[in-house]
């Protein structure tokens, strides 16, 4: 199957944005300029990835996050200076690309600084006619293949639990209450606050 990548044509020229919503906003694993918070709306952030690769293999499927459609999602943007725009976007195609279950688009982001202002990043969004898009699972399904993960990047349950980390620095209540659930596979009290726009399916 061939990869969902973005004709060069219509990549934008000059610096790059990325939009990190998973592992990338722990290990972007390229250089940057800066990295801003940010909000992308019109998708969102959910454990919709069966992992076959990094955190899982086909036998044993981990479980991983892709921005599937609706809602929001808080991130960080990433901003790489324009020398290294085709050298970055190699990259995150040979990382995010292995099995082809994301689609590389460009969306608008809305960045979390003084100057309020919004960009067009790179992103890469769940193919949802993908045999590894696991759509909506329960919770009990969810921290099954989170627990069982385990792929050439390490634990399923460590790259979660990294994630949560960074969502945490962004909301600080549901970075609480995603540790506290995916370490014992129970719920807690968690009151969202209306002000922070943070989604995830969980």
């Amino acid at each position: 199957m061939p990869a969902k990548i973005i004709p060069e044509a219509e990549l934008s020229k000059g610096d790059l944005w990325v939009f990190g919503y998973g592992s990338l906003m722990w290990r972007p694993g390229f250089e940057f300029l800066e990295q801003v918070p940010a909000r992308l709306i019109g998708e969102h952030r959910a454990l919709c990835v069966y992992s076959f690769d990094h955190r899982g293999t086909p036998e044993k499927p981990g479980l991983v996050l892709g921005l599937d459609r609706g809602g929001a999602c808080r991130g960080i943007a990433f901003r790489v200076r324009g020398e290294l725009r085709q050298a970055t976007i190699e990259y995150l195609r040979s990382r995010e690309q292995t099995t082809h279950v994301y689609r590389e688009v460009m969306r608008s982001v809305w960045l979390d600084n003084e100057a309020r202002g919004r960009v067009s990043a790179l992103a890469y969004v769940v193919d949802r006619g993908h045999v590894q898009y696991a759509g909506r699972l329960t919770l009990a399904e969810q921290l099954h293949y989170v627990r069982q993960g385990h792929g050439r990047s390490g634990d399923n349950r460590d790259y979660v639990l990294s994630t949560i980390k960074s969502i945490e620095a962004l909301s600080p209540s549901l970075g609480t209450y995603l540790q506290h659930t995916i370490r014992t596979g129970t719920f807690c009290n968690y009151t969202p606050d209306p002000r922070i726009p943070v989604a995830w399916t969980f």
